[in-house]
């Protein structure tokens, strides 16, 4: 697959960061080819981070979500696009990512690290059909 799921998230959209992590994305080579922008309704966070429900953090996970508006993207570029932004994006934990990562340049905390990428082709198709399902799988 060649696409993958890009949430640039609450964090990074009031920190004035969006033009930064998207242009590190279009400087790889990477084509945004669907986006929107806007606040995610708090069922919509639940069906993306479902595999996340019953743990400790998730009610965090979806407060922290929803708390303002995201840009949700299509990005589509070499095989296996969602490795190469898993790459870019850097260690979950901020204080783990190496320099020259979107988080090892830009995040302080783990509860706020800027960015969601796909973990995988299969949840790159899974999460593309919730925002995106006109684009079809």
């Amino acid at each position: 697959m060649n696409r993958t799921l890009v949430i640039v998230k609450p964090d990074a959209v009031e920190r004035g960061l969006v033009g930064e992590i998207v242009g590190r994305l279009e400087r790889k080579g990477l084509r945004f080819v669907a986006a929107t922008f806007g606040t995610l309704d708090r069922s919509v966070a639940a069906l993306h981070y479902a595999e996340h429900e019953g743990r400790p953090y998730y009610d965090g996970l979806l407060d922290f979500i929803t708390r303002g508006p995201v840009l949700v993207a299509v990005v589509e570029g070499p095989t296996d696009a969602w490795r190469v932004v898993r790459l870019m994006m850097g260690a979950t934990n901020p204080l783990d990512a190496a320099p020259g990562t979107i988080r090892g340049d830009l995040a302080t905390v783990m509860a706020e690290n800027l960015i969601h990428g796909s973990d995988s082709a299969e949840s790159a198709r899974r999460e593309i059909d919730i925002f995106f399902p006109h684009l079809g799988s």
